[in-house]
């Protein structure tokens, strides 16, 4: 098995629909995973070799190794 190779974030959504989004790395970025959470549900991330951004539409706490934030 190998081991993790990118960082964690985790979402935890504070209202129904919160939309997370995956971006691909490379010459193009483009959308390659989606995933709608309600209030309540959680949500754990990994950057990887192919997912350079997260996008995260609604009301939600993101947690990081660099700290806490709430997006609106």
């Amino acid at each position: 098995m190998e081991a993790p190779a990118g960082d964690y974030i985790t979402i935890k959504a504070l209202e129904d629909g919160v939309n997370i989004i995956g971006l691909t790395r490379g010459e193009q970025t483009k959308f390659h995973h989606t995933e709608k959470l309600d209030r309540g549900e959680v949500m754990i991330a990994q950057f990887t070799k192919h997912t350079s951004a997260i996008k995260i539409r609604g009301r939600a706490e993101i947690i990081t190794e660099h700290g806490r934030l709430e997006s609106e």
